[in-house]
This record gives structure tokens, sequence and C-alpha cells, in this order.
């Protein structure tokens, strides 16, 4: 009590009396204990702790390779810590990069192309309260030239906006998020150095906060989508997240407003491509989470139980379990579908009073209206945006299987993802199986087989013009009684240049009505006719 006082009175803070509990107890622990698996660990990741030993550092395979480590788990990624700043680990290896502004690391790449692997390489860190840093009104994109010169700095509310103080081990663990991922493994000697019981709570299957949580909620809101991502992860394995950890989860995600746009589609993106898709949605539900951290991330939560949303979570979460690259945009495409196609066949039908449209530009308007009531501006309407439009503008010339569009959609940069996306559009109902398997088989043939393929069509669609023949209820009506859109629609070009969109774009069989050729009459050229003689009658079709 009295030193308590004494410190009150010198204007100690009472984080300062706790000192070294802070920062926790080194302990080390051998091989013996540990029992982590050396043929587990990453040879490159070996290669840039040997490395930076060898030249005279401090260096450490560190956070979550070693929580998957003791786990007995082979870690996807791995992430090296050291005491040599960023310019001295550059210079130690041929293919290294220092990235980031607001935290500053090296990126350490083998390989190239799709095969490369990247090691990231950052250095410790000091930890210091938001009463030592320097202090912006703005945030990172206001107070970017006031940013510049500063090494650590804070906004109003204490978020930290610029972390490049360099420091101890023991202060780099105290700042790091969770026990688990603060431990350092040294593959040379086989030891964990482990300062806030991470091995015990890895051995307990608990993902704890180090510190106040709403004091680290606070300096950094986005830990607040990390304890998401982890407990989703970790689930599976039998984890949970304590009790103190979890409680200001709701309140603190206020803060969330005041994250970058780019930087919170950033981690909702991370949240859905780790693997864990699925137990990431029941994890937002099951932490009252599942609205209010970002809206496009609402509109997943909301739609992962319907079928077709569901299978694209579910095949998201196979291919990061095979080790098979994914996209974002065809995620995205998927979880926004029912928004382009909804608004695509009001457009058509000329719904709230609405002119109707042709099924293309239809198609063009909706996806136009997604965009800007569910991204925004925030991906750039970059690469992102346009995969996602073509998957999307694709998906009515899968229903054309005649004349050259097939051999010209197979060779689009987009097929294979435009597919997929059909193929999962057909294993919930949408689209005729039939289709699907046509469709798999052509990308895949021969071309003869692919000469047989389209021959094969072309006789289905013979008979069915034979039984609307035979059946007076299904005969085509006088072109006088057609509707104004089925007119129109029927006058696009059928050169395969562009996506033939028939009247009703997406048959609910997923089969494409056959197109009918009409014989267009010519005007008789007037004797010694001039250059507009020729022009073809726009008159019906022959035989009406």
């Amino acid at each position: 009590m009295i030193k308590k006082f004494i410190d009150k009175l010198l204007g100690k803070s009472a984080g300062s009396t706790q000192g070294k509990s802070r920062f926790g107890k080194r302990q080390e622990v051998p091989a013996e204990v540990h029992k982590i698996d050396p043929a587990l660990v990453d040879e490159r990741a070996k290669n840039v702790v040997t490395t930076l030993q060898q030249a005279g550092y401090e260096a450490y395979v560190v956070g979550g390779a070693v929580r998957d480590l003791l786990l007995g788990l082979r870690p996807k990624d791995f992430d090296v810590a050291t005491n040599a700043t960023p310019e001295q680990v550059k210079s130690l290896f041929r293919r290294a990069f220092i990235i980031g502004r607001r935290f500053r690391i090296v990126h350490v790449v083998y390989g190239r192309g799709r095969e490369h692997e990247v090691i990231e390489v950052s250095t410790f860190r000091a930890y210091m309260d938001s009463a030592a840093a320097e202090q912006v009104a703005g945030n990172e994109r206001t107070s970017k030239g006031e940013l510049a010169s500063m090494k650590h700095a804070v906004d109003a509310s204490g978020r930290v906006l610029r972390d490049n103080v360099w420091g101890p081990q023991e202060e780099d663990a105290a700042r790091r998020d969770f026990t688990v991922n603060a431990m350092y493994y040294d593959p040379a000697n086989q030891v964990v150095v482990d300062y806030h019981n991470g091995i015990k709570d890895a051995q307990k299957l608990t993902l704890r906060m180090i510190g106040d949580p709403v004091t680290r909620y606070r300096e950094d809101p986005v830990r607040i989508i990390r304890a998401i991502r982890f407990s989703a992860k970790l689930a599976a394995l039998g984890f949970k997240m304590e009790a103190k950890t979890a409680a200001p989860l709701i309140e603190s995600s206020k803060l969330l407003a005041d994250v970058p746009q780019s930087r919170m589609f950033d981690e909702m993106l991370k949240l859905l491509q780790t693997g864990h898709a699925i137990a990431t949605v029941e994890q937002l539900r099951k932490l009252g989470l599942a609205t209010g951290i970002y809206p496009l991330l609402d509109v997943v939560v909301e739609r992962a139980d319907q079928p077709f949303v569901k299978a694209a979570l579910q095949d998201t979460d196979r291919r990061v379990g095979e080790g098979k690259p994914v996209a974002p945009s065809f995620l995205l495409a998927c979880v926004l579908w029912a928004d382009v196609r909804d608004g695509w066949a009001q457009r058509q039908e000329g719904r709230h009073g609405q002119r109707p449209q042709p099924p293309f530009p239809a198609l063009q308007d909706a996806i136009d209206d997604v965009f800007n009531s569910r991204i925004g501006d925030v991906s750039g309407r970059g690469k992102l945006a346009a995969d996602m439009r073509e998957i999307w503008m694709m998906q009515p010339r899968f229903d054309k299987r005649t004349g050259s569009t097939p051999y010209s959609l197979v060779e689009q940069a987009r097929f294979r993802a435009a597919f997929d996306f059909m193929r999962l559009r057909a294993d919930v109902g949408e689209v005729g199986e039939a289709i699907a398997e046509w469709w798999q088989e052509f990308s895949t043939a021969d071309d003869l087989r692919r000469q047989d393929l389209l021959e094969q069509v072309r006789e289905e669609q013979k008979v069915r013009q034979r039984v609307r023949l035979r059946d007076p209820a299904a005969a085509p009506k006088p072109r006088s009684e057609q509707p104004a859109r089925q007119k129109q629609a029927a006058t696009e070009s059928d050169d395969g240049d562009g996506p033939d969109i028939e009247a009703d774009a997406v048959p609910p069989d997923g089969e494409a009505a056959a197109p009918r050729k009409r014989k267009r009459r010519r005007k008789p050229r007037p004797v010694g006719g001039g250059s507009g003689g020729g022009s073809e009658g726009g008159g019906s079709a022959a035989g009406e």
C-alpha cells in the first residue's frame, strides 16, 4: 500500500509498478518437454534463421508456426523474428524486400512463380504505452505526412498508427496478441522460448490475450478480427477463447469504424480464405458479432446457410485444405450472385414501372448496381472487380452450345473460374446438370470429340423443335403477339463475338431454347441503283 501511494505521488502509472510481470518470465523449454518434431520445420525457414545467426544476430521461428508445431501440425506459413533491423536483414539475402510503413518487415523470397515461398522476417519491437507515443489527430491517410517522420504514433483513441521502435525479445513477446502466438523456436538447439505460458495454454487449448484485452483491442481494433479468425481456426482442435478475452469483443467492435476500409476489406478476406470460412461464420454468430464488423461480411454471414453460398464457402475451405489457390473474386461473386440475378430479372421484366431492358444491358446494369451498393470503391475497381464481372457475364454464354461460341468461351482467361461458378449453380439445381457435364467434357476434349458434342446438341435441338411443332400449345406466337422484349432479343447478333443471351436468359432446366433462324427478304435493287439500293428490308421472316 505504501509503495503504491509513493508511486502515485511520483506520478508513476499502475502499469509501471508491474515491471517484469508485464513482460513475463523467460522460460527456455527443451525438446524433451515440448516434443516438437524438427522434420515439420520448413527448410527455407531454417535457412533464414541459420543465415541470421551466422551473421551474429538472434533469430527464431515465431508465432502461429510454433503453436502448430507444438500441436503436431505442419505449419503452412513460417515467420521469423530477429534483433536485426530490416536493412540488416535485407543485406543478407539475395531476394529480400522491405515492405510496409505501419510495421516495417522483410519478405525473403524463395523460388519463382506460383511455387514461390515467402518467409516473413520481423525485428523485435519495443513495448510502448500509448502515453509514450507521439499522438496525431487523424488517421493513416489524413496524417500521412506527419507520420512519415515518426516511429511510434497513436491517434486520439489510442489506436497504434505506426510502430517501428526496436527493442528486446521480452518486449516483443509482450506486444504480441495471444499467448499461444508469442513463443519463439530455435531450430538449431530445438529450444522454445516462452514468456507468457503459451505452452501451458496450448496444452489447455485456451486462446488468451496477453495483457488487458480492452487496452489491447483499443491499441489495434483489428485484433478483434484476429481473435475471431484464430478462434475459428483452432475450434476444430478443441480450443476455446478465454472468457476475459471474449468479454469485451462486442463493445470494442465499435472501434472498427475508425479502421481504414481498405484494411477492413483485406481482413475480411483473410477470415474467409484461410480454410475455415464455415467455422468463422459459426464463431461470429456464437460471439454475437454476426453483424456490425463490416457490411460485406454481414452479407456473407446472412447468406451462409443458402445452398449456393454455403457450397462456395465449403469449396473454398476444401481448396485451401488441399493446398490449392483461391481467389477472392470467385467467393465474392458467389456471395453477391443473388443480387445480380434478381436485379437482372427485374430489369428484363420491367418491374416497378421500369422499361424492360434487353438481357445483355440488363445484366451489365445489374452488376454495376451491385458494385455500387455492396463493394464501393474499396477494391479500386481493379482486378478483383474485373474478375467478378467476367465470371457473371460468362454465365449466359454457357447456354449457347452451337456455332463458334463454345470454342471462343473455353479460350477465355477466366473460363475455369466461370465454369466452376456454373458448376456450383448446377450442384444446387439452378442450372441443369447436363449442361455442366457437357461443358466439362467439351473443355477437356480433343477437336474430334468436340465436333461430336456439338452435333449432339444440334440433334437435341432438332428433337425439341419437332416436339414443339407437334404441340399446338407450344407453337411460337405470331410476331405481332410477341412481347416487345422478345422481339428485341430476337434481333441480337448471333456471331459469337459477345454474350448470346436469349429472351429467357437462364431457363429453369438450364437448357437454352434452340434459336430460330430467320431468312430476310431482300428488296429488289432499283434499276441503275445507287449506293443505298442494296439495303435489306427489315420485314418479317420468311413464311410469315
